[in-house]
């Protein structure tokens, strides 16, 4: 099992008239975001200008599409990609008035209840053609949160007897199975389990795992991950349990912080939750395995064993007592229903520094979008967050002006550690002339006690400099660097001293705050600098407002440059004595750095 984002739904409109039925249901889906087309759509989270291949990009990625338009666009753009269905993502097609809601694929991956959800919200017509759930009311591919199916390969076969007329054994049945209207018999040919233990299945008999467990897990500081989590292994496959049974993973909350048992997290896919010593203390009469050493370090009897029964509730009962290894103990407690592990404990909050890229939403990752839709806060420069879609200015945002960087990272993290899900954006890519260093400084240099109850998160962004090559052609396509002319916080004389060492290694140059209405001298300097080493007409690049509706990108020289038209909303790219200005014939003129295949080209014979 592996630790991935939530997938936010795509909500796809290709008309004004569409839009307002798009705009109801991102403010009742949580999470999702409004895709626009270009030249129709003037507001959307993300915008695009070509259906056919924006559609088949979230598909690829997995994301769930909702298409505010004819069932047939979103047919005949996703039908090549049309392989395996077990890992196609839910896409409903829903009228541009909102009458009618279709899942179309991905039914038993969720597009079911998505278009169930949408009927709801919209008041409208669901049209749902799965046999079994049409037949039998039961969807036996989509379990209910808390069940897992072990034998996914077993369902074509289990599914197609049922429609043939074959009977389900009526003994020791799940509430949601008997709760549709399965056919059933005492002396039905096919199974269904449902419990905790690992069994195989097969074609007659389909296996549901339960999330009725709560793992009570502690360790020495610093323990191996493997030890804990070989631990883990060990103890179930002695008890022959399927680890898919584990709701949820506990511990104290001084273990907060602790790699181990957060990576078991991670590894398992499960949340990690912690109570407090007063909490698990209250659990004493219940444990097993009472520690008074334990007691005089942490302030409770026990950690394994009152963790796990914590969790799993008060009628719940220890499964398996608190087991060991050199630097690890575990304890398992059984539930008797799906644990629900809202507002279970304490959670870790989420700090994820969030790259935003140089302007435009269709240079902003996946991963941002997802991490910004996941969050409850979003903290930043003001300009940063007016950047922000409709659906995320619906969450709280804590914006700060120019020049309170210090305090927008204590902020963030000072959120977070109240177990909040934190978003600290920052435009291009934070770890270049960003957030990213200042977070981290931040918590060596004051390291508030209640910060390691964070987990940090870097999502990287489109960087100007690359944002700018890619405009013009590949002026990067040989070593570069970037400086920041900027002397606020770093000395002009370091400044050109990497300034000479940069021209004097043939570096292509990105230069980062080149000036402003008061600081223009060091730009001056850095083009005499790199004017010693490089001809005149090197070509230079001016790009400015990168992915905004102002921008514009200059190709200049190092003799033509204007410092006085350079402010800081511009990014340099200054070549190396190896950039070349490329006319394409057709008016459009490219940069790029070659990179060493001259003598490729000599070695290839060519054609007559």
């Amino acid at each position: 099992m592996t630790c991935q984002l939530e997938k936010v739904p795509a909500i796809v409109v290709l008309s004004t008239s569409a839009l307002p039925v798009a705009r109801k249901l991102a403010d009742s889906l949580p999470n999702s975001e409004v895709h626009g087309l270009t030249g129709r759509i003037e507001e959307a989270d993300i915008l695009f200008e070509n259906t056919s291949s924006h559609v088949q990009v979230l598909f690829q990625r997995a994301q769930p599409i909702i298409g505010l338009c004819g069932s047939g666009i979103l047919i005949r753009a996703l039908a090549p990609l049309l392989v395996q269905k077990l890992f196609e993502p839910p896409v409903i097609a829903v009228a541009q008035d909102g009458s009618i809601a279709i899942p179309l694929l991905g039914s038993h991956r969720g597009g079911n209840r998505i278009a169930k959800k949408i009927s709801k919200i919209l008041n409208s017509t669901i049209a749902i053609t799965t046999a079994s759930e049409t037949q039998f009311g039961i969807a036996l591919d989509d379990p209910p949160s808390g069940y897992h199916l072990q034998n996914t390969q077993d369902l074509k076969h289990f599914t197609a007897q049922l429609l043939s007329g074959s009977r389900i054994h009526a003994a020791n049945l799940p509430r949601w199975i008997t709760a549709g209207n399965p056919p059933l018999s005492k002396s039905g040919t096919l199974q269904i389990i449902s419990g905790i233990e690992k069994k195989s299945g097969g074609p007659n008999q389909l296996i549901f795992t339960e999330e009725v467990l709560a793992l009570g897990v502690g360790c020495e500081r610093n323990c191996d991950p493997e030890e804990l989590q070989s631990l883990i292994e060990t103890t179930f496959n002695e008890a022959n349990i399927s680890l898919s049974a584990i709701a949820v993973i506990v511990s104290l909350d001084l273990k907060c912080n602790e790699p181990a048992i957060l990576k078991l997290g991670t590894a398992l896919n499960r949340p990690v939750r912690f109570f407090n010593a007063t909490r698990l203390e209250s659990e004493k009469g219940r444990i097993r395995n009472p520690s008074e050493t334990v007691f005089q370090a942490v302030g409770c009897h026990g950690v394994a064993e009152p963790a796990a029964l914590a969790a799993a509730g008060s009628a719940s009962d220890l499964l398996i007592e608190k087991q060991k290894s050199d630097r690890a103990t575990c304890a398992i407690a059984r539930s008797l229903e799906p644990i629900d592990t809202k507002g279970l404990g304490r959670a870790r909050g989420q700090l994820a520094i969030v790259g935003l890229g140089p302007g435009s939403t269709g240079w902003r990752t996946l991963e941002a979008q997802t991490l910004l839709a996941q969050s409850t806060d979003i903290v930043g420069y003001g300009g940063y967050l007016d950047q922000l879609g409709p659906s995320l200015k619906t969450k709280t945002l804590h914006g700060f002006p120019l020049g309170k960087e210090i305090e927008r990272v204590s902020a963030s993290l000072d959120l977070a550690a109240e177990g909040k899900i934190v978003s600290l954006v920052s435009s291009g890519d934070p770890g270049i002339y960003a957030m990213g260093a200042l977070v981290f400084e931040t918590l060596h240099k004051i390291a508030k006690p209640e910060w390691r109850w964070v987990d940090i998160n870097i999502s990287p962004g489109i960087s100007a400099l690359q944002a700018a090559a890619a405009r013009i052609g590949a002026p990067l396509g040989h070593d570069f660097c970037a400086i920041s002319l900027s002397d606020l916080l770093t000395p002009s004389c370091q400044i050109k001293k990497r300034l000479k060492a940069a021209a004097a290694s043939d570096f292509v140059v990105a230069l980062y705050n080149p000036a402003s209405n008061k600081r223009r001298s060091l730009l001056i300097s850095a083009l005499k600098i790199l004017s010693k080493y490089r001809p005149l007409d090197t070509p230079l690049i001016i790009a400015r407002q990168l992915g905004r509706p102002e921008e514009t990108i200059n190709i200049s020289t190092l003799k033509m440059i204007d410092p006085s038209k350079i402010d800081m909303f511009t990014v340099l790219l200054v070549g190396s004595s190896q950039t070349r200005k490329l006319d394409s014939g057709c008016g459009l003129e490219r940069v790029y750095t070659p990179r060493g295949y001259a003598t490729k080209f000599k070695e290839t014979p060519s054609k007559s």
